[in-house]
């Protein structure tokens, strides 16, 4: 019968395709990763993936933390975590992480000129994530952060199906032309089965540090309006904070160099709804 014939054909095609996709396999010595990810690139994404990163170390201090810049094009990770310097081999072969405020960092700005611009086609990126994601020793680490790069692309792809993912967190700012890539960056997870843990509206609301005016520059509540419609958990709001923007430049995220600051306290929370979110780690 057709039916059967479609139900045979459908088979097929699953295990087609099925076969072409890289078999997960963790990182050695990981337990858990969750990746810091946004649809489109100045909502403040790896402002919040490094001090998100310094929060859960912070909650825990008996945690070992790892951040991984895959922002091939534009890595940030070293100048906000104040680190400079080539990785030294190990005896394998492996790039040892730098380290920081007790996070051990890798990046692609550690292997490149600081002004350098990384000219590259997609096989070249993808053997960069390669290395960045096989050839480092992490020792033993209870989470890795993986401050993703901006967009639905090859790097996404890549990263999402050769490790298992514990969680993505999607970061956006009220906006509405941020929030119609924040949807995209989220469907594209679901798709690829890695369970999206929650949004984290950023840049939520400005307040004047004179006259304490609070001001919703780029809209008020957008990206609960979003979270209710993809049935997603706001993990924390993060004001538009002058702070914020100049302890990341400086080299001292607010998390660390602030840590009282009501900046830090919503980093620290979303820390923690992580954490709430993420599955039980494997002993």
């Amino acid at each position: 019968s057709s039916s059967s014939g479609d139900e045979a054909l459908r088979d097929k095609r699953a295990r087609i395709l099925s076969r072409g996709l890289p078999k997960q396999k963790p990182i050695e010595g990981v337990k858990q990763v969750v990746v810091v990810a946004s649809g489109k690139g100045g909502v403040g994404k790896s402002t919040t993936a490094v001090n998100i990163a310094l929060a859960l170390a912070a909650n825990d201090s008996t945690k070992e933390i790892g951040l991984l810049d895959a922002d091939i094009y534009g890595p940030s990770v070293p100048k906000m975590m104040n680190l400079k310097g080539n990785p030294e081999l190990t005896s394998k072969n492996l790039m040892r992480p730098l380290k920081n405020y007790g996070i051990a960092c890798m990046s692609m700005g550690f292997l490149i000129e600081e002004t350098a611009p990384v000219v590259w086609r997609g096989l070249m990126v993808m053997s960069a994530i390669e290395k960045l994601l096989r050839q480092v020793d992490w020792g033993q680490l209870d989470y890795l952060v993986i401050d993703m790069p901006p967009g639905t692309g090859d790097v996404q792809l890549s990263v999402s199906q050769n490790i298992p993912i514990a969680g993505a967190v999607i970061v956006s700012t009220p906006q509405d032309v941020a929030l119609l890539d924040a949807r995209k960056g989220t469907e594209m997870f679901r798709k690829v089965h890695v369970p999206v843990l929650g949004l984290v509206q950023n840049m939520s609301v400005f307040q004047c540090p004179k006259c304490k005016h609070e001001t919703h520059i780029f809209g008020a509540d957008g990206v609960r309006d979003l979270a209710k419609t993809l049935g997603l958990d706001i993990l924390g709001d993060v004001p538009l904070h002058v702070n914020i923007r100049e302890t990341c430049d400086s080299g001292q995220p607010v998390v660390i160099s602030q840590p009282q600051s009501d900046a830090a306290k919503a980093y620290l929370k979303i820390a923690v709804e992580i954490l709430r979110r993420l599955p039980v780690p494997p002993a």
